[in-house]
C-alpha cells in the first residue's frame, strides 16, 4: 500500500520551468531494493525527483549524428530509455516509459542540456545518470567548462492535494511577521502565496541555493470551489554560475552541488517545510 500526502496515514508513515530553476521532465520497472539504500526522501512526499540542468553561453550543436550519438551513449547505459522524439520547439528528448511512475529522461535544447529521474530508488542512482551526461558533453557535444552559463541540481518534492494550495502553504508554513495581520483580514482568502528564498553561498555570489514553492491553484478554482487533484511542488536548487575554473570539471561541480542539496534538505527543508506541509495535508 502506498500512502500519499492526501491520506490521513501519510504523516504517521512518512512514506522546476520557472525562470530556468525547475525543469523536469521517465521509467524503469521496480527492482529489488536494499533497505539501507532506500531513498530517504521518497517517504516525505508523493513524488520525488532529481534534475540536472547545464545552461550554455553558446548554442549547442544540432547536427543529426551529434544528437543521436549522445543519446545512443545514454541508451547503452540505460537500455529502457528508448522513447526518442523532438518537441515542436526543436528540443530533443530521450526517456523511459512513464507508466510505472519511476522513470529517467534526458533532453538537448538550444542552449541547455538536461537530465532527470523521477522517483529514483536512491539519490545516488539519479546522480550517476547526471554524472554520465556531464562526462559526455565535453566530448560529444563540444561543451567546455568555459561555455558554462549555469549548472543546476534540483531536488523536487511533489504533494498531491485537492484544494487551495496557497491557503494550505500559508497555514502550514505561516507568513512573515510583517504580513501576519494582512493575511488575517476578515473574509479574505489567500489566492497567491509562493514563498521563495535565494542564498549566496560565497562572496562572489557564484554559488547559490534557492528554496521555492510552486502552487497550482488559480482564482477560478477558488471562486467555484472546483479543485482538481494537482501537485504542490517544493524545489531545492543548488546553482553554480559562470564558467568553471581551469582545474574544475562538470562532474566535480555536480558533486559539490549534490552536497549542498543534501545538507540543505537534511538540516533545514525536511523539518521546516516538508513535514509541516505533510501534516497539514493529512489533517484536511
Amino acid at each position: 500500500m502506498r500512502f500519499t500526502a492526501s491520506s490521513p496515514a501519510f504523516y504517521t508513515e512518512y512514506v522546476v520551468d520557472q525562470a530556468g530553476w525547475a525543469a523536469g521532465g521517465l521509467s524503469t520497472p521496480p527492482r529489488a531494493k536494499e533497505p539501507h539504500r532506500m531513498n530517504p526522501y521518497s517517504s516525505l512526499c508523493d513524488d520525488f525527483y532529481v534534475n540536472m540542468n547545464l545552461s550554455t553561453e553558446m548554442e549547442l550543436e544540432n547536427r543529426r549524428e551529434t544528437i543521436l550519438d549522445y543519446f545512443e551513449r545514454l541508451r547503452r547505459k540505460y537500455p529502457t530509455m528508448r522513447n526518442f522524439y523532438c518537441r515542436d520547439k526543436g528540443d530533443f528528448v530521450l526517456e523511459e516509459d512513464k507508466d510505472q511512475g519511476q522513470y529517467r529522461w534526458a533532453t538537448i535544447e538550444n542552449r541547455r542540456i538536461c537530465s532527470g529521474q523521477v522517483n529514483p530508488v536512491t539519490v545516488e542512482e539519479a546522480l550517476e545518470q547526471h554524472t554520465l551526461a556531464l562526462e559526455l558533453v565535453p566530448y560529444m557535444l563540444s561543451v567546455s567548462t568555459l561555455d558554462c552559463e549555469a549548472l543546476d541540481l534540483l531536488f523536487g518534492f511533489d504533494f498531491t492535494y485537492r484544494g487551495n494550495h496557497n491557503q494550505l502553504v500559508s497555514e502550514a508554513l505561516g507568513v512573515s511577521p510583517g504580513l501576519d495581520r494582512i493575511a488575517e483580514v476578515p473574509g479574505a482568502t489567500v489566492i497567491n502565496y509562493e514563498p521563495s528564498i535565494t542564498l549566496a553561498l560565497d562572496e562572489e555570489c557564484r554559488m547559490q541555493c534557492r528554496l521555492s514553492i510552486e502552487t497550482r491553484t488559480n482564482a477560478y478554482q477558488i471562486r467555484t470551489g472546483d479543485y482538481p487533484e494537482d501537485q504542490l511542488s517544493v524545489y531545492l536548487t543548488a546553482r553554480q554560475y559562470g564558467s568553471l575554473g581551469p582545474d574544475t570539471t562538470y562532474v566535480a561541480a555536480l558533486e559539490k552541488l549534490a552536497q549542498i542539496c543534501h545538507d540543505m534538505v537534511d538540516h533545514y527543508v525536511i523539518e521546516n517545510v516538508l513535514r509541516p506541509l505533510a501534516r497539514t495535508i493529512a489533517m484536511k
